[in-house]
């Protein structure tokens, strides 16, 4: 899990110190160097929100029952996975926008002579990063190896926004959100499939805890059956038994069991309902992600070309300007 929580540390992270880069960047140009310390309160409003949250959802849950952690647990899971999609999405259709909307929303602040409303953009605009990844967090892992890797993320995110507004630092923005978007849809599936079992264990949702007659079990042994069991009948498992069971090959607490757990969302014993989730989660969002994004991309492409048409004389500087805008744009 460390590896997907330092990821979603880091994207929403760097996203968080993008904004406030495109903030302050775009007073500066406005020659409005004072209105940076409203924009500094919006942002440091926010991440104290953000961490009084956290702060009030960890402390909270350890005063519930089990069954409530499992269902307010499995709950927060599939809100995740909700927030996790719609971030990926947003960025893929609404990111190109992003600069020229936060340049719009500070161009209005100054017009009507209001530096609260500079300040309740800036809050606004962090504040929904830092309450994603709390919610996202929470709801999937309270591990320490975890929590580090998102707080490592969020380190590094706020050294690479700070690279990247002093000019020292260059990354394809628009290369890095997509492979990172990627990343985190595949992560989510496994939140999902994380999320039902949480549910299936609290007895919300149908499965192998929910006992006879609901849980397939065998007529003899009592025990809940797995795969493709043909007694007392062929796929007599499916949908609430166990999809598989691979404890006997990988220990739960060895590290490739971590790995896939923390990535793919693999563990070794998972119920068909959680398989069948993370199967059809993947089928609906990752062909048209991949649709999106290679389009996105030939539109990209093409603005360039049509630029050297029409200025056939255009100098390599021009071209590295105008490659350069359109990363930032996707950013």
């Amino acid at each position: 899990m460390f590896l997907a929580a330092l990821l979603i540390g880091l994207r929403e992270g760097l996203e968080a110190a993008l904004i406030v880069s495109i903030l302050i960047a775009y007073a500066r140009k406005l020659g409005r160097d004072d209105l940076r310390r409203r924009i500094w309160f919006g942002v440091v409003s926010a991440v104290i929100l953000s961490a009084v949250l956290g702060a009030v959802f960890t402390f909270g849950r350890s005063r519930l029952s089990f069954k409530a952690q499992e269902i307010i647990g499995g709950s927060m899971s599939l809100l995740a996975v909700v927030m996790i999609t719609a971030m990926v999405v947003w960025m893929v259709t609404s990111g190109p926008k992003l600069k020229k909307s936060l340049e719009s929303g500070v161009d209005a602040a100054v017009t009507a002579g209001s530096g609260t409303a500079l300040t309740v953009l800036a809050f606004v605009s962090v504040a929904r990063e830092g309450i994603e990844t709390t919610l996202i967090l929470w709801g999937w892992t309270d591990t320490v190896t975890a929590l580090a890797g998102a707080f490592l993320g969020i380190g590094l995110a706020v050294l690479m926004g700070w690279g990247l507004f002093k000019g020292v630092l260059k990354i394809d923005l628009g290369r890095f959100f997509t492979w990172s978007g990627a990343f985190l849809l595949i992560v989510a599936g496994g939140i999902l499939a994380y999320g039902i079992h949480d549910l299936q264990e609290a007895a919300v949702l149908p499965g192998p805890f929910s006992g006879a007659p609901i849980s397939p079990t065998h007529p003899r042994t009592g025990e809940v059956l797995t795969g493709f069991a043909d007694y007392p009948f062929w796929g007599a498992a499916f949908p609430f038994g166990w999809a598989f069971d691979f404890s006997d090959s990988f220990a739960p607490d060895s590290f490739i069991a971590a790995l896939l757990k923390g990535t793919v969302g693999f563990v070794p014993q998972m119920s068909w309902l959680e398989v069948t989730a993370w199967f059809i989660y993947m089928v609906l969002v990752i062909p048209p992600f991949v649709r999106r994004t290679l389009g996105t991309r030939r539109a990209k492409k093409k603005r360039i070309e049509d630029a050297k048409t029409a200025n056939p004389k255009t100098n390599t500087q021009d071209e590295r300007h105008l490659v350069s805008s359109s990363e930032q744009g996707e950013s």
